[in-house]
């Protein structure tokens, strides 16, 4: 039996099979109506085959539902004769459905594997930094190879654009080791002659789509390697070593407060149309947090540094860092992906990690200079 026909009104001369009898909830035509019967037998009462719903959507469903019949069977049932005083039956109201448990607030990530993989990079990383540093320009280069496979790899698979990842990577750590020896000349040099390299090999494939390739192959060496160098070129001075481990605390740090006070306290957005998950408080975080760390490290392991000017330095950090990040969701989000690689996991891929990074290192390598020259 098809629920939808129940208390529907019996259409006019139709009558069932014999052997049936008339249609049940009918009053029979004729002499042999019976008062009693008619008290007695009331049509059945219709229930909308509606379950219960919570939400907007479905409460605008159940609107449309009761509001007008949806389908043929669904007609208003009517009293028998014309007789007013028997009125259609309410609906059943649906049944109070229980409030949702509140959700507690999530990372987004693995936690714990985040915070194995970060333990363990930093322990490879202050290891070569202080054991010795042609190791460390390794690390970098390596950072800097694996950063332009995940950022060219992303840039063909989702815009079919693509930038030439050979003359990128050999010029990319050959970038990194000119800083390192010949300074911010040698760091130049290698950038011009990357450029020409990458504008040569694309040559040797159809022209079409020349122009955005090679657009993006010049900004990937500038944006990856060459900002990059700067770590190199800070690592150059006589107290090198603690110049990069100041940087990267300070940018450890910022990051690290944006995170626990916008995750505790956030909820104005920053840049909705860029991060949503970033807030002003998250902001707030960082600044106070970096200048806190600055003021610290410019005091005890800068050599002629002092507190003011480490605030001055957590303050750049935190800026630059905050405006790299958002930098790399613009990118991302361009190319409609959430990571640019799967390599740490927990944080994603390399360029998940350079993105606040690769910005900070030049604002760092500067105000060292300034504060303290350049050893």
């Amino acid at each position: 039996m098809n629920d939808s026909s129940w208390g529907a009104p019996p259409q006019a001369g139709y009558w069932g099979p014999s052997e049936q009898g008339p249609v049940q909830g009918a009053a029979p035509a004729g002499p042999t109506y019976d008062a009693y019967d008619a008290q007695h037998t009331r049509p059945m009462p219709i229930v909308p085959d509606v379950p219960a719903h919570g939400g907007d959507q479905d409460d605008d469903r159940g609107a449309a539902r009761l509001s007008g019949p949806l389908f043929r069977d669904d007609t208003p049932a009517t009293a028998p004769y014309g007789d007013s005083s028997q009125k259609p039956q309410e609906p059943m109201p649906s049944a109070p459905q229980p409030a949702p448990a509140p959700q507690k607030k999530s990372a987004g990530r693995d936690l714990g594997a985040a915070i194995g993989v970060g333990v363990g990079l930093g322990a490879v990383i202050v290891a070569s930094l202080f054991i010795v540093k042609a190791v460390f320009i390794g690390v970098i280069a390596v950072a800097v190879v694996v950063g332009l496979w995940e950022l060219t790899s992303r840039l063909q698979e989702r815009k079919d654009i693509k930038a030439p990842l050979v003359p990128l990577a050999l010029g990319g750590a050959a970038m990194v080791v000119a800083g390192y020896v010949r300074g911010a000349e040698g760091a130049w040099v290698a950038m011009a002659l990357t450029a020409l390299a990458i504008l040569v090999w694309r040559m040797t494939e159809p022209p079409e789509g020349y122009l955005k390739d090679v657009t993006a192959g010049v900004f990937a060496a500038f944006y990856i390697p060459f900002l990059a160098t700067f770590v190199a070129l800070m690592l150059a001075a006589d107290d090198g070593s603690w110049r990069v481990l100041t940087f990267l605390l300070l940018a450890v740090v910022s990051d690290t407060g944006a995170y626990a006070i916008g995750w505790r306290f956030g909820k104005h957005k920053l840049a909705p149309r860029i991060s949503p998950g970033k807030t002003r408080e998250g902001l707030v975080g960082a600044v106070t947090f970096a200048m806190a760390a600055g003021a610290l490290c410019m005091e005890f392991l800068i050599d002629d540094g002092t507190w003011w000017q480490g605030l001055l330095l957590g303050l750049a950090v935190a800026a630059s860092a905050t405006l790299g990040d958002l930098g790399e969701s613009m990118i991302k989000r361009d190319l409609g992906i959430k990571d640019m690689g799967t390599l740490l996991p927990g944080h994603g891929g390399i360029m998940d990690r350079l993105d606040s990074l690769l910005p900070t290192a030049p604002v760092v390598w500067l105000l060292l200079v300034i504060f303290v020259g350049s050893g």
